[in-house]
């Protein structure tokens, strides 16, 4: 999954994409890389970021999507909270949303996932975007974690959202602790628990330069190396930012796995 933020303000690549045609040109970059999936996200959620209006969101991301929908053949994921934003999405022709709030934060989002038939992304925060880093606490992350995305599979279910169209995000940095994100990544297969596939987004992210002590820039490799861990502990999608790199650590991986796998003794 490629990330295509078209905010000014995203904490990696706030305001690179902004303009409509280098989106759909950066998009058209990462499919030839190698993405499955291109999640386009209209409104930072990056620690301290504030709310920006509905109509803002929509300008920013539709003229994406339709410019996409032309030219491509790829899924298409829109990181949004709003019904409004989804159902206008959706009906522009993308596939998946991705709610960073689980659906949680607005009451008309699940009726729109569910009229539509739409792939669905669940994610764990704690707090909302402008606070969710003042000070955040956990008894166990890993289990509440669990505990609460299944308790939202359960919801959404009765809600009438197939759990077939549902996958979950553990949410790595939002509500979290540097410490918060590294249990959470090292207790992995932990969220395969919920029976569903299990999203991960730890590109580029602080905890990373808290280990490395390398800035947003130069965590390439930081990135790369959680994403294989990841992936051996079960993770099913991995969202990017650096997607020629990170498909090449997958064909790497997997070609190990077959060599492992056609050995004998």
């Amino acid at each position: 999954m490629g990330v295509l933020n078209v905010t000014p303000d995203s904490f990696s690549d706030g305001g690179r994409y902004a303009d409509p045609e280098r989106a759909a040109a950066r998009a058209a970059q990462m499919i030839a890389e190698g993405a499955d999936i291109i999640d386009i996200g209209g409104e930072s959620s990056r620690p301290g970021a504030l709310p920006v209006g509905t109509d803002m969101e929509l300008r920013r991301v539709l003229p994406v999507i339709e410019r996409l929908r032309s030219e491509k053949d790829v899924f298409i994921s829109v990181d949004t909270r709003k019904s409004v934003v989804a159902e206008a999405a959706l009906r522009a022709g993308a596939h998946i949303i991705n709610d960073i709030s689980a659906l949680e934060d607005d009451r008309g989002m699940a009726e729109t996932v569910r009229r539509y038939g739409a792939g669905l992304i669940l994610m764990h925060k704690k707090g909302e975007p402008r606070n969710m880093q003042d000070d955040p606490r956990y008894e166990n992350v890993a289990d509440e974690v669990l505990a609460y995305l299944k308790e939202r599979i359960g919801v959404l279910s009765a809600a009438g959202i197939e759990p077939a169209r549902i996958a979950v995000d553990p949410g790595i940095g939002f509500g979290k602790s540097a410490g918060h994100n590294i249990e959470l990544i090292g207790r992995m297969e932990k969220m395969t628990a919920c029976g569903r596939p299990v999203v991960m987004g730890l590109s580029r992210k602080s905890f990373l330069g808290g280990i490395t002590g390398r800035p947003v820039n130069e965590r390439l490799a930081a990135s790369l190396g959680a994403l294989a861990y990841c992936v051996l502990k079960g993770a099913n999608i991995m969202r990017v930012h650096d997607v020629k790199e990170s498909r090449d650590v997958l064909k790497v991986l997997n070609a190990l796995n077959r060599s492992g796998e056609n050995r004998t003794c």
